[in-house]
């Protein structure tokens, strides 16, 4: 190739991947914050950690929830009143299980920034590579989703879930907690046997054995380290290492990709014998291994009700009806969306996933509980968000109905008490395909 035709390749490389980036690019401007008091009133409010209310109020200051009643509001001359007469207030929906602002078009590799090079990277944040300018997070939160868990894909230890709001301008506005605990990708432990399986079920054997080594490895590391930082505080600090101080520790979970019922035995077994605070994000078999999670106290994150059996021989209905198995063995669980690579977030769908679960026996409220407060206990920010209490963050939906209804609207939305525009890509574009056809005379 000679030069002439080798620049005008890379000039069009370049331009390719900058359209790419500016179609990823989110124009709406961020929200302010709350300068007075707003009442809530002539609304039924659901708490969610309480029964709710047929008609009563709310009201919220300085981006906090300073109380809430029955019946007529107290007078507030200072505070905006929003008259919610036949409308819901329920808390913004979680979504636990998300590489929302990691990825934009799964297609289109400059959009996606999930992973870091390497297999073993505790030290690494997601928060830090979220882009705030996604076009996905005001598609996903007009459907009433707030707060997500972002997740780090790829490797053996990927790095450190966070937890963000769904406004800001940077990522530290986003953040929430963005160490919300340590991500463990765990390894199959069983061969895989199928046509065109080029390695030796010894050789799978021996990556699985390496794999779950070096987990290992690592966290006897981190404590052997812990414990001579703290006999001499001079010793050279590991950044690395301190990254997985609160978990070693047990102040923070270990969160623990497994689906397979022998993989989930094995994390937990792992993990129970560490004393270290788990949680299974995937279990697609957990219905399976019900006490073995009673017993050990393990937090489930299912992802997602709409997907295929797992295989031939199981229920047609095996994802449909883990959310209901979950909650009456007492389990600590709550509802995600698959989430994970090669995937374009869909959280919006979120509160879908639940309404399949209440069809196969889950109750409406334990629906609604798992994709709000039992999202955010397990993703450990439940003392903030996920309910509708005094001193928890103002993080809240006016909807005209159940959210769990595909006909439900999200009609208002606040983030620490301010308020959010609605507004999105798919909203635009609807507003300008209905201008093309009233100016046709085809609808009025």
């Amino acid at each position: 190739m000679n030069t002439r035709a080798l620049t005008a390749l890379i000039v069009t490389a370049i331009a390719l991947v900058g359209a790419t980036r500016a179609m990823a690019q989110d124009l709406g401007i961020k929200a302010a914050p709350q300068k007075r008091p707003v009442v809530i009133h002539n609304a039924a409010i659901h708490p969610i950690s309480a029964a709710s209310i047929e008609r009563g109020w709310l009201r919220f200051e300085d981006g906090v929830i300073t109380g809430m009643g029955s019946g007529d509001a107290p007078s507030d001359r200072d505070a905006m009143r929003v008259d919610a007469e036949g409308r819901h207030v329920y808390p913004g929906l979680v979504g636990a299980n998300t590489v929302m602002g990691l990825m934009e078009i799964g297609a289109v590799r400059a959009t996606i920034d999930y992973a870091e090079t390497g297999s073993v990277t505790p030290e690494v944040r997601a928060a830090v590579s979220v882009n705030p300018d996604s076009t996905i997070i005001p598609v996903t939160r007009s459907n009433g989703v707030l707060t997500v868990g972002v997740l780090p894909v790829g490797g053996v230890i990927p790095g450190r879930p966070s937890v963000i709001r769904m406004d800001g301008w940077t990522w530290e506005d986003l953040a929430i907690d963005s160490e919300a605990g340590l991500l463990i990708n765990w390894p199959n432990v069983r061969p895989t046997r199928f046509r065109g399986m080029r390695r030796s079920e010894a050789d799978q054997m021996e990556r699985i054995r390496e794999a779950i080594r070096a987990v290992d490895d690592l966290f006897d590391e981190a404590a052997a380290y812990f414990a001579a930082r703290d006999a001499d505080d001079t010793l050279p600090v590991d950044v690395r290492l301190e990254s997985m101080r609160e978990v070693v520790e047990g102040r923070d979970p270990v969160f623990v990709r497994a689906n397979e019922q022998d993989q989930i035995q094995s994390a937990v077994t792992w993990a129970s014998g560490r004393g270290l605070d788990v949680v299974i994000i995937g279990g697609r078999d957990a219905g399976a291994l019900l006490d073995l999670l009673r017993r050990h106290d393990v937090g489930v994150i299912v992802t997602g009700t709409h997907r295929m059996p797992s295989r031939r021989d199981s229920d047609y209905d095996q994802a449909f009806r883990l959310p209901s198995l979950l909650e009456e063995a007492g389990v600590r669980w709550c509802l995600g969306t698959t989430g994970g690579s090669f995937q374009t977030p869909h959280e919006r769908n979120l509160p879908y996933h639940a309404a399949t679960a209440v069809a196969y026996g889950l109750s409406p409220d334990a629906a609604m509980r798992s994709i709000t407060l039992n999202a955010a206990e397990l993703l450990g920010v439940g003392d903030q968000l996920g309910s509708l209490e005094a001193g928890k963050a103002a993080t809240l939906i006016i909807t005209d109905g159940n959210p769990l209804e595909i006909t439900t609207s999200v009609e208002m939305a606040f983030i620490d008490g301010r308020a959010i525009d609605l507004k999105n890509k798919q909203s635009a574009l609807y507003e300008k395909y209905r201008e093309k056809y009233r100016q046709l005379d085809l609808i009025p």
